[in-house]
């Protein structure tokens, strides 16, 4: 026993108290109003969800077993990115990522997801634009060449060029096999290889969790056509359940993703008056 190799006296400890101190009090009050005055302290909550702050900051510890994702805290919307004025609706979009998650794509494998997010950094907003379930026919020689056109095809109807692709497993070659499909389509692409090593409910967790629980998630009508919402049904940190989680993966990837810088492509016209006085 430790104690009895190292001859202490007293137990290590013993007797020893805790000072903890949350950084909001019962009533409200911020314990360090100087450096943490209370709307910088909201504003810390809404960054890193309830879960979190409450670990964190307020010193309560509540387990990853009893987050959830659900799919109530969505806000949907139907309107279409214009490149033009970068806006979605009523945000400015100030950033962008195309994210591919890939698998074999057979029906009985895990789920091969692209999905395309935008984002509003100024009021921290995601956005899930769209998301592809990439299928592959049984009948297919070249899972991964097929799903390749389909990939190139989104990214030229939605004028992208960059792509980040996850290379753990199966997506190892897979930057080759898409150089070559694009070369023969003519497009021109940039690919970002992704190399994971964190757990996927971690990945999911701390990536989709704080902007879901805060509002700040957002997602196009289109992908309530999609499996994703009864992924976030399916979701249970501790893996009991039957439900893919594949989507969530590639959404979780996404958002951790360094984004494409998005500005307006046409600014405000201005006007110009040429000196009409001089002499030739």
């Amino acid at each position: 026993m430790v104690y009895e190799k190292n001859a202490f006296s007293t137990p290590f400890l013993s007797g020893y108290k805790t000072l903890k101190i949350p950084i909001v009090d019962a009533n409200g009050v911020s314990a360090w109003p100087e450096v943490f005055p209370i709307q910088r302290v909201d504003e810390m909550r809404q960054i890193v969800g309830a879960r979190h702050f409450s670990a964190q900051m307020m010193l309560e510890f509540v387990s990853a077993d009893r987050a959830r994702l659900d799919p109530g805290g969505l806000h949907f919307y139907e309107t279409e990115f214009d490149a033009h004025t970068a806006k979605l609706g009523n945000f400015l979009i100030t950033g962008m990522c195309l994210y591919w998650d890939p698998s074999s794509g057979r029906a009985s494998r895990d789920n091969s997801v692209c999905v395309l997010l935008y984002r509003d950094d100024k009021n921290r907003c995601i956005f899930i634009h769209d998301i592809l379930y990439l299928t592959v026919p049984e009948s297919t020689e070249y899972p991964l060449s097929y799903q390749c056109d389909m990939v190139l095809n989104f990214m030229r109807d939605n004028d992208i060029r960059r792509i980040s692709v996850e290379t753990n497993g199966i997506g190892g070659g897979l930057p080759e096999i898409m150089r070559n499909a694009a070369t023969k389509m003519g497009i021109d692409i940039y690919i970002n290889r992704i190399s994971n090593t964190r757990t996927k409910v971690d990945r999911i967790l701390d990536a989709i969790e704080p902007v879901l629980t805060t509002g700040r998630l957002y997602a196009h009508t289109r992908v309530r056509n999609t499996p994703l919402l009864a992924e976030m049904l399916g979701f249970s940190p501790n893996g009991a359940t039957n439900t893919h989680d594949d989507g969530l993966d590639a959404i979780a990837g996404a958002i951790a993703d360094t984004p494409i810088s998005v500005r307006p492509s046409i600014g405000k016209a201005s006007t110009y008056w040429a000196k009409m006085d001089f002499k030739i």
